[in-house]
């Protein structure tokens, strides 16, 4: 039998989804009340006759045979009609407490907004505030509400955990005077997305006075501590004895496909009590294999270690946006933060005129920012800034401009912003044609996925992949830890390919440059090196690459 709060309920989403479409406010009313009465009735509402519903206050006759048909069929007609023409991901966002349906539909409607996922990213490349009604402020409080209802689904993106994780094994290492802690789980193979922390512990006695203090205990069994930390967050914690931290490291880092495919490709089938994951590959008699590459068996099948790239192997940030377009800090200011982090260059890539929702640059911008970022070349050398742009890919495929403005510009990031329900045919071809474009340099963001929220348009990687190395085109791993896209299991194709990757943090602000960790974290999953990043040219390579590529085409 269905609960009031259950019943009530369906007449809160009802009245949302009402409100949402501007519907009649009478009628929305009458559905809000029947919700509040609901809630607060003492009494089951599913034992009562539907004439006794009617007299209830806020109820009536036509409430009452909606609530009759609800406790018969366990739905409620109206509410499956409103539903059917709401976007499902616009009724998720009306689940976040805080943001009410007449702002949800404004964010549906001018910024065409779909998803809790393209919220966060709105959110993150300011679009927000351009929104009558909303501000700075208003853009925080979204956000801060997103970061509350994902974490209450059960699964995190990597960088939502990475600095509570550290901060857990920092912590345990200072109270128990032990070195011996250490990442686990999917959190230690870089995995973008993730169930929980865990963390393994190699000491022996008790650690309740510590664990008292950092994590509300649910359960514990054969030395695994498992609960949720004072951020609310799952945390699982193995602990062992120093002799076996070897053993134990290497099978709770995971994951069972991969432990199942090393007892198999072993020279031994008992790794108990090693005190080094070392040993363990060495008593297999195989190569060390890093934690990032072991959701990836194919490199069972080979003695072959890439030595993986590093974030200091990053010369460059190649993807970034200013106040000129959707950023939150002018050209000036990236530029003397991106030099002061060390960088040799960096690639200027605001939205182009299309992207109208972003404050793309029409042509008389464009020419506008190229003089001042000579003029900021002269200044900052040798520091140096590439005149690009993030072009939009049409719906056919072709690039944001005319030609006479696409010459002009050092290098191109070509990217899908728009027009995203695409079939696997659609969206391949839309980006072939693009590749094929003589002035793209770089694929932005292939799929254009948002991690947990949007899954990518359909695309064949291969024949995108193909492409990308018939005509000389990088492909990017947008570093933001929403996308992380191209998937990192698809770098191994394109380096076979020889179809080299950058690395790019996609930044709306100084902060976001900092993303680039993030992308590499990815990008180390898929056996990226340095010599196959392309953000890991010098300035003298990369201009002679772009000599070399402007001459090709």
């Amino acid at each position: 039998m269905l609960t009031n709060k259950e019943i009530a309920r369906q007449f809160n989403d009802l009245a949302g989804l009402m409100e949402l479409h501007k519907e009649s406010s009478f009628r929305i009313r009458n559905y809000s009340n029947a919700y509040i009465t609901l809630r607060k009735l003492g009494e089951p509402i599913a034992e009562m006759s539907t004439e006794k519903m009617a007299t209830l206050k806020g109820i009536g006759k036509s409430t009452a045979s909606k609530i009759k048909e609800i406790i018969d069929t366990g739905e409620m007609t109206k509410l499956k009609e409103f539903q059917a023409k709401t976007p499902p991901g616009i009724q998720d966002i009306l689940k976040i407490k805080g943001l009410g349906p007449k702002k949800i539909r404004q964010l549906w409607k001018e910024l065409e907004i779909e998803s809790i996922g393209e919220l966060w990213y709105a959110c993150n490349e300011n679009r927000l505030i351009s929104l009558k009604g909303f501000g700075t402020k208003t853009q925080l409080d979204v956000l801060k509400k997103i970061e509350y209802f994902q974490q209450s689904r059960g699964k995190f993106h990597y960088a939502r955990l990475e600095n509570e994780a550290l901060e857990l094994v920092a912590t345990l290492k200072k109270h128990l005077n032990t070195e011996a802690v250490y990442l686990t789980g999917g959190m230690r193979r870089k995995m973008p997305v993730v169930t929980q922390i865990e963390i393994l512990v190699a000491v022996e006695g008790s650690m309740d006075a510590v664990l008292a203090e950092l994590m509300e205990i649910e359960e514990t069994v054969d030395n695994k501590i498992k609960g949720k930390t004072k951020n609310e967050t799952p945390l699982t914690l193995h602990q062992c004895s120093p002799n076996q931290l070897g053993s134990k490291l290497f099978s709770t880092t995971g994951p069972r496909t991969f432990l199942e495919a090393f007892l198999e490709k072993s020279a031994a089938d008992d790794f108990k009590n090693l005190a080094t994951e070392e040993a363990v590959f060495e008593k297999a008699a195989l190569p060390y294999l890093a934690p990032e590459l072991r959701d990836d068996n194919r490199w069972l099948a080979t003695d072959e270690r890439p030595k993986l790239v590093t974030e200091q192997d990053v010369k460059s940030v190649m993807h970034l946006h200013t106040t000129d377009s959707d950023g939150i800090h002018s050209l000036r200011e990236m530029a003397l933060y991106i030099k002061g982090l060390g960088y040799e260059y960096m690639g200027l890539t605001d939205h182009s005129q299309s992207a109208f929702y972003a404050n793309g640059l029409k042509p008389d911008r464009v020419l506008q920012q190229m003089e001042e970022v000579d003029a900021l070349n002269q200044e900052l050398a040798p520091f140096k800034i590439f005149k690009g742009i993030e072009s939009d890919i049409k719906h056919d495929g072709s690039l944001d401009y005319e030609e006479d403005i696409l010459k002009k510009f050092d290098f191109i990031i070509a990217s899908v912003h728009a027009h995203l329900k695409m079939d696997k045919e659609k969206a391949t071809q839309r980006l072939l044609t693009a590749i094929e474009n003589p002035y793209t340099t770089i694929l932005g963001h292939p799929t254009g996925r948002l991690l947990l929220s949007r899954e990518g348009y359909p695309i064949d990687h291969k024949k995108i992949i193909d492409a990308c190395a018939t005509n000389n085109v990088i492909i990017e791993l947008n570093a933001h830890p929403f996308r992380l896209d191209l998937d990192w299991s698809w770098i191994p194709y394109a380096l076979e390919k020889g179809v080299k990757i950058s690395v790019n943090p996609d930044a709306h602000s100084k902060e976001g440059v900092h993303d680039i960790h993030f992308g590499i974290c990815a990008a180390r999953k898929g056996g990226l090196t340095a010599s196959t990043c392309f953000n890991n040219l010098s300035l003298k390579e990369f201009e002679e690459y772009l000599s070399k590529v402007s001459g090709s085409k």
